[in-house]
């Protein structure tokens, strides 16, 4: 039996809604610095001119961060000085960064006061930044983080915060909600509010009612910042009615939310050959960690194990798992514990593994969005990558077309053969 034979047939449909919603990026070089060799800044100035704490300057160091980017050279300035952002810029480009530097800057630890606060549409981007939070204050005395979200019983939260509270509290604005109701999470002494990916909190109603109550909870007085790589016109106000004479940073050329050092291409593939063709290419393509996205948790499942079946060391994470299944497999795939990682659109926004260099689009984005996020999921932070798209018919065709008038990219049919250094880092 040919162990292929199983790759030509079609994975089941069933049309599923995810938490989520993606956006992509481009690919011109951005002269500049590097995080050792691969951060590529717009400055050649260093975070020392930021005049930041000896402790945080120590821990960028850690990190090998050496230069800037753009929204970082442009936002880091003002935050420390406690001024409300509202920012829009490309994936990739660090925006977590100036919110943790700049909290962290003017954190002024007091026992059993939280004064941070950060929320998240989702859980894993919640760990993640709480992550973010623990690497850069590790020089810091005494500085506590903790991250609350749903899917684990609550009970747990409430006893993190009576025994152990934390100085910077993240998570999802449903769990954040449910604590500060109950009076174990105390917003009381809260000094700097921040929602990342704000469009997805903002615009859907039900998140946005919990993120105002949650607001409202916490002190007139505070530096409120907000930070996504999309950002409507009508978005765009809704955010400004949180804040207090924001400092604006936009990127308005929606062409300059590609992202830099990211090549694409595209396959014209029927549904039934697509699993012939990503074996193909995985085969054929050299990569330190590849995403690939499916359109239902479904089809995630039934891609994973044909993987599985012909050795690919695959990983899947989806909506159906249980959280805490969820944050392992998280953490397996951004430890380079599995490099193969199929995921819908759950991954597709905000989640930074620097390991990422290749993005399959296996079913087509719904929109240009949700593409520009999936794809930006390679090529973070300026380096080198690759995404690929499937394209099997009419209604993926017009959806590329759209991608390419939106963001003024050229995405051509993939050739034959592919410069190796084009796409993988260090080469």
């Amino acid at each position: 039996m040919d162990p292929m034979e199983n790759t030509d047939q079609e994975l089941d449909y069933i049309e599923e809604s995810e938490d989520e919603t993606t956006t992509p990026e481009k690919t011109d070089p951005i002269p500049g610095g590097s995080m050792r060799g691969e951060y590529v800044s717009m400055h050649s100035s260093g975070f020392r001119d930021f005049l930041l704490k000896p402790e945080l300057l120590r821990s960028i160091a850690d990190c090998g961060f050496e230069h800037p980017s753009q929204v970082q050279h442009e936002c880091i300035p003002q935050a420390i000085l406690s001024m409300d952002v509202l920012c829009q810029a490309k994936s990739g480009m660090g925006k977590t960064a100036v919110f943790v530097l700049a909290t962290l800057q003017q954190l002024e630890p007091v026992d059993g006061q939280v004064s941070i606060i950060v929320l998240a549409h989702i859980r894993e981007l919640a760990f993640q930044i709480a992550d973010d939070y623990r690497k850069l204050c590790r020089h810091i005395n005494n500085v506590k983080v903790a991250v609350f979200f749903g899917g684990i019983p609550i009970k747990r939260d409430e006893e993190v915060l009576s025994k152990n509270c934390p100085h910077i509290v993240i998570g999802t604005p449903g769990r954040i909600l449910a604590l500060a109701r109950k009076g174990a999470l105390k917003l009381g002494n809260i000094r700097h509010f921040v929602l990342d990916e704000c469009d997805k909190m903002l615009e859907v109603l039900g998140m946005r009612k919990d993120v105002q109550e949650i607001f409202k909870m916490t002190p007139h007085e505070k530096q409120v910042m907000m930070f996504s790589a999309t950002l409507g016109k009508e978005s765009r106000l809704v955010c400004k009615r949180f804040m207090q004479d924001p400092l604006e940073v936009y990127v308005d050329d929606c062409s300059k939310l590609t992202l830099h050092g990211l090549r694409q291409f595209y396959v014209k593939v029927s549904e039934k050959e697509k699993n012939r063709q990503l074996m193909t290419l995985l085969d054929a393509l050299e990569f330190n960690q590849v995403i690939i996205f499916v359109k239902s948790v479904q089809r995630c499942k039934a891609l994973t194990q044909l993987l599985m079946e012909q050795n690919f060391p695959a990983i899947t994470i989806h909506s159906a798992m249980l959280q805490e299944e969820r944050l392992s497999r998280y953490k397996q795939f951004k430890d380079f514990e599995k490099r193969l990682l199929v995921a819908t659109n759950l991954f597709g926004r905000g989640m930074d593994i620097v390991g990422v260099n290749i993005v399959f689009n296996y079913d087509m984005a719904e929109d240009s969005d949700t593409f520009l996020h999936r794809v930006a999921r390679a090529g973070r932070f300026g380096t080198k990558g690759m995404a690929i798209t499937f394209i099997s018919n009419e209604t993926d065709a017009a959806i590329m077309n759209a991608v390419q008038a939106r963001f003024e990219v050229n995405v051509p049919v993939l050739p034959e053969e592919i410069d190796t250094s084009s796409y993988l880092p260090g080469k």
